[in-house]
């Protein structure tokens, strides 16, 4: 363990940085300070400049100007090997994981243990068992990550990043896919580094977060640096006003009257189950309506919304406008107008070296091609156009790739790619994960229009705030079973938890 630096003291300062893209100015004379033992967390916008300035910390991008010193003595980096040398630990929002390797494996990539070649493969399974405890992370080391949830690969990754002597930690949105319980765990970590004396960079969208573990706040906005605060010096609300460039004292749209409660029910399931995912599930959805399930990582909520878009092959009953259906996988859902916003928007939502133009219209041109509709370039362009347009989706060109997108415009490419097929019932799983308070404000307000619209949504949320005000009745599962169901008014964040753990039953 390397000795703790004198607390305060600084330990990496960042002066006048600026990063270009071509003719793009990302950054524009960025200024940072992180001292030892303190967290200092960057806010903005998805786009604001943040992930650039990290990956120039962590010697992914080189700078177009300004100087960065370690302990006093500048500091240039020219690749991720000279960040890691240096002390420099990066958790990636986008993780980097190989899903084909053990998590073992993925934890030692960089420095395997072994000798004269050869790697030790049971001293490193022994090893990372022991780090994996040593930070209280319950997940078996010789799994494959290819069979861990999304929140189990969070914690690898975070894992992964602190398996390496580190003077500064830098953690890009490391709670986007993380339920209540990791979370808690993440705080006790980053403690547990504040206590080592480890400089502590964190980005988060999630303003209750910041407000709780920061030691100081800076905030950009369009790569610019806007100032620093310590905590306490400026309200939450004041940090999203700076961040977004507007007040914004209501974040979740009103709710409409519920008309809904008087029709009977668009799609209804009974018995539904999935071996060794969850089981006997009965719910049913109103046209008009959002419902949300909630409950912690593992709770099977997930696993729900894959089968009844038929992604897992599931038994049970379910019922569209009172006639029974067979969804034996993705296409027959969206026969059935079902649409589904996943989690993973990387992997499972988009086709990132693809165009923002295909990704829109490439599920309503298959469909169109399928029924013999007749479709044209031209069609396409103005379908899509309508969906930008709708969603404010930032973009250069639509025939720009997605992957060059903010991760909250390419969050609105994958509802605009739905909303093309104007859907009867939306599933939405995650639909905010990692992305800024403006984008959800807009995402937000998209759900409530199409829920007036007559759209039945099924919402999962780990953000327990955001499923409470949306969702006019909630579903909290645990186990794998549904354990309670609560109708408007919701009750209390409190009362949720205690049946999302089991303290209620108790």
């Amino acid at each position: 363990m390397m000795n703790c630096a004198a607390p305060g003291r600084v330990v990496l300062e960042v002066r006048a940085m600026a990063k270009s893209f071509g003719a793009v100015e990302a950054l524009k004379d960025i200024s940072l300070t992180l001292r030892a033992g303190s967290v200092h967390t960057l806010l903005g916008e998805n786009g604001a400049g943040k992930s650039t300035l990290m990956k120039i910390l962590a010697g992914v991008h080189q700078p177009s100007r300004g100087q960065m010193f370690l302990d006093g003595q500048e500091l240039r980096l020219a690749g991720p090997r000279d960040a890691r040398r240096c002390g420099i630990a990066i958790i990636h929002q986008e993780l980097s994981l190989a899903g084909n390797l053990s998590v073992a494996d993925n934890l030692f990539a960089h420095h395997p243990p072994g000798r004269a070649g050869w790697i030790d493969d049971r001293e490193m399974l022994r090893a990372g068992r022991k780090l994996l405890a040593e930070w209280g992370i319950a997940i078996d080391a010789s799994a494959q990550v290819a069979q861990l949830t999304l929140a189990e690969r969070q914690l690898v990754e975070i894992a992964k990043a602190l398996n390496q002597p580190a003077r500064v930690v830098i953690m890009d949105e490391p709670t986007s896919s993380l339920g209540a319980s990791e979370v808690e765990l993440l705080f006790r970590i980053i403690e547990g580094l504040k206590s080592q004396g480890k400089a502590i960079v964190y980005i988060s969208h999630r303003i209750d977060e910041v407000m709780r573990i920061s030691d100081e706040i800076s905030v950009l906005r369009d790569g610019q640096y806007l100032g620093t605060k310590a905590r306490g010096e400026a309200s939450a609300q004041d940090l999203i006003a700076l961040m977004v460039g507007r007040p914004m004292r209501d974040l979740y749209p009103p709710r409409p009257p519920a008309v809904h409660r008087t029709r009977p029910a668009l799609l209804r399931v009974e018995g539904l189950s999935v071996a060794r995912r969850f089981q006997g599930l009965d719910f049913a959805v109103h046209a008009g309506e959002i419902v949300g399930f909630f409950g912690l990582v593992g709770a099977g909520r997930s696993d729900v919304m894959a089968a009844l878009f038929g992604i897992h092959r599931a038994s049970g009953r379910i019922t569209l406008d009172g006639q029974a259906v067979q969804i034996r996988c993705p296409a027959d859902a969206i026969a059935h107008g079902m649409a589904f916003v996943t989690e993973n928007r990387k992997e499972q939502g988009l086709v990132l070296d693809q165009s923002v133009l295909h990704n829109i219209t490439m599920v309503h041109v298959h469909c169109a091609r399928k029924a013999a509709w007749w479709t044209d370039e031209s069609q396409e362009l103005r379908l899509a156009q309508r969906h930008v347009q709708a969603l404010g989706i930032r973009l250069a060109s639509l025939h720009q790739p997605v992957r060059e997108l903010s991760g909250g415009n390419q969050q609105k490419v994958v509802f605009a790619k739905w909303l093309a097929l104007r859907p009867r019932v939306l599933i939405l799983d995650e639909p905010t994960r990692g992305i800024d308070v403006g984008a959800k404000f807009e995402i937000y307000r998209t759900i409530r229009e199409l829920a007036a619209a007559g759209t039945a949504v099924l919402l999962v949320s780990s953000e327990l705030p955001e499923v409470l005000a949306l969702s006019e009745r909630l579903l909290v599962m645990r186990a794998k079973r549904l354990v309670k169901t609560f109708g408007h008014p919701n009750p209390s964040a409190e009362t949720v938890m205690a049946y999302a753990t089991g303290a209620a039953a108790a």
